[in-house]
């Protein structure tokens, strides 16, 4: 773990500079916000225990949190059920692409809650009685996780919902196997709201450090969510949270984390920080390529890997 103030004085600029020259990847293409994102965009963020948050250029630069949106997701559908979303949903990684067809063979539950089965059943499972309820509820949710007031981009949202075909089959197939209790559409439409919040990487790396240090967003100082919520989230984010890339993730980084086809990435270090980047060219696993190489690099010299 890093000692005295390597994670404060840690040159954040040097090592964006450093990774810049990456031109590998691809960006999404699933909508059209996604298609036409700059390709150069690329920043690094830290959030400490002591509230500090660092980042490099293009730390203020917004974009929509998309899937680095779903381990927050299930923080709040654990702490709304009392852990009941635990029986609703699997915690197994899949070893397939983020949005496949697939549910459990035995349960009809999603394998886990990072694939998108798995979100837009989270989704369902918030506090709500309908569609807006259950969106509000989200917001003010990951707000809390940010510390500060997050909006929606409706129009990254209508496309989301729009376009959004295999997310409609996946919340049909949940609901002809009795796993989903509202309409496939609204289940959808709360999702993709939730994906469209904008953020920034200093925006990501506190929400990522609240989940770290055990559910206390480390800026406000509010407790956002139970320590064990958090504990269970970060385990997730540990086994599924690159997809069929995470193991491999956690041995070259050791740090559990959430990729996202905005080229986000949140991570989380327990009992020490929460970091983020930003950088749309994706690999074939859907992660930023030079966020990966930044995490590897970062987690190699701030000694983060929770196996090292």
């Amino acid at each position: 773990m890093p000692q005295g103030r390597e994670a404060h004085d840690y040159d954040l600029d040097a090592l964006r500079e450093r990774v810049m020259p990456e031109r590998g990847g691809e960006r999404s293409s699933s909508i059209p916000q996604l298609a036409d994102a700059d390709p150069d965009a690329f920043g690094i963020a830290l959030a400490l225990p002591d509230g500090t948050v660092r980042s490099s250029a293009d730390g203020r630069r917004t974009f929509g949190i998309q899937s680095a949106v779903k381990p927050f997701l299930f923080a709040l559908a654990l702490a709304d059920t009392d852990g009941a979303a635990l029986d609703r949903v699997g915690i197994e990684p899949t070893g397939e692409a983020f949005d496949a067809l697939k549910l459990e063979s035995d349960t009809g539950r999603p394998p886990n809650p990072m694939v998108n089965a798995g979100a837009i059943l989270t989704c369902a499972l918030v506090d709500g009685d309908d569609p807006r309820e259950r969106s509000a509820r989200l917001l003010a949710g990951l707000s809390r996780f940010a510390g500060r007031e997050l909006e929606v981009d409706h129009d990254v949202a209508h496309s989301e919902h729009l376009l959004g075909d295999r997310n409609h089959a996946l919340a049909h197939l949940m609901r002809a196997e009795g796993a989903l209790s509202v309409s496939a559409d609204d289940a959808v439409a709360v999702y993709a709201s939730a994906c469209a919040v904008i953020v920034d990487v200093e925006i990501l790396a506190v929400m990522g450090a609240t989940l770290a240090l055990g559910g206390v967003n480390p800026v406000s100082g509010e407790r956002v969510v139970s320590a064990e919520v958090a504990r269970d989230v970060v385990a997730v984010m540990a086994t599924c949270g690159v997809y069929d890339g995470s193991g491999r993730w956690m041995r070259s980084v050791g740090v559990p984390a959430k990729s996202s086809v905005s080229g986000a990435l949140v991570l989380s270090v327990p009992g020490t920080l929460g970091a983020a980047v930003m950088s749309p060219p994706l690999d074939d696993q859907g992660t930023s390529v030079r966020g990966r190489i930044a995490s590897e690099i970062l987690s190699a010299d701030l000694g983060l890997h929770v196996f090292g």
